[in-house]
């Protein structure tokens, strides 16, 4: 089996850049209202703008902010396998990303081949990070500077396409994909669907913080079975 230390599994948590559409700026507002028609998710029924906007702007980057970053990193210890697990968050974006990008460094230096690993990494959580760094000013590294890359020349390690086998129509949730795989589904208090609420509402950043540790930790068990590692076993470190 491949190396697995250079490996930097990821999950990252977004809420809209204000808790009502009301809030942003005018020519804001009246953006989203374009963006909200030609989406994928408008019926022929005409929906109210404000209602999505609370519902579905968390999902695109330039209306929304990353709030979480869920780390992980498989170690080899004398108690056996661990997946040292770490979450940053921050209600300042830019004070978030700038400790991701520290981060991001430490770990680049001791592995040049780094990876990133996680479910639908590769539409979402990559790309969103990519353009949040851009809008906050700091500066992409190197093996982030994705334009001009074929596909092929991006080596991040995508669950979802890996299940997908070539079939591109294919969506499956990371919920689902452990569940068929007979990954125990972590106890979280919190789904996807209602982080914007835990974080406008509540202000509560340690429950986002652990529901994202929970999705890093069964991207990493997703992925370790889908590459045939069925008797390799691993236990989350919390840090």
């Amino acid at each position: 089996m491949e190396s697995l230390n250079n490996i930097l599994f990821i999950d990252i948590e977004t809420v809209p850049i204000q808790p009502e559409l009301n809030l942003l700026s005018e020519p804001m507002q009246i953006l989203w209202g374009k963006k909200s028609k030609i989406s994928k998710f408008s019926t022929e029924e005409e929906l109210d703008p404000s209602q999505l906007f609370n519902e579905k702007a968390g999902i695109f980057s330039e209306f929304a902010k990353v709030v979480c970053i869920g780390l992980g990193v498989l170690q080899e210890t004398g108690e056996g396998n661990k997946l040292r697990l770490k979450a940053i968050a921050d209600r300042d974006e830019k004070v978030l990303l700038s400790q991701f990008l520290v981060i991001l460094n430490k770990f680049y230096i001791q592995n040049r081949d780094l990876k990133f690993c996680g479910h639908n990494i590769k539409e979402f959580d990559i790309p969103f990070l990519c353009r949040r760094l851009v809008v906050n000013e700091l500066m992409l590294p190197d093996f982030m500077q994705l334009q001009g890359k074929k596909p092929w020349e991006v080596n991040h390690i995508d669950t979802m396409e890996l299940w997908k086998f070539g079939d591109h129509k294919h969506f499956t949730s990371l919920a689902l994909l452990a569940e068929i795989l007979g990954i125990p589904s972590p106890k979280d208090d919190i789904d996807g669907s209602m982080v914007s609420e835990v974080f406008w509402n509540e202000n509560n950043l340690e429950r986002i913080s652990r529901y994202c540790m929970q999705d890093v930790l069964t991207s990493a068990k997703v992925y370790l079975k889908l590459k045939g590692a069925y008797n390799y076993s691993i236990e989350p470190l919390f840090t």
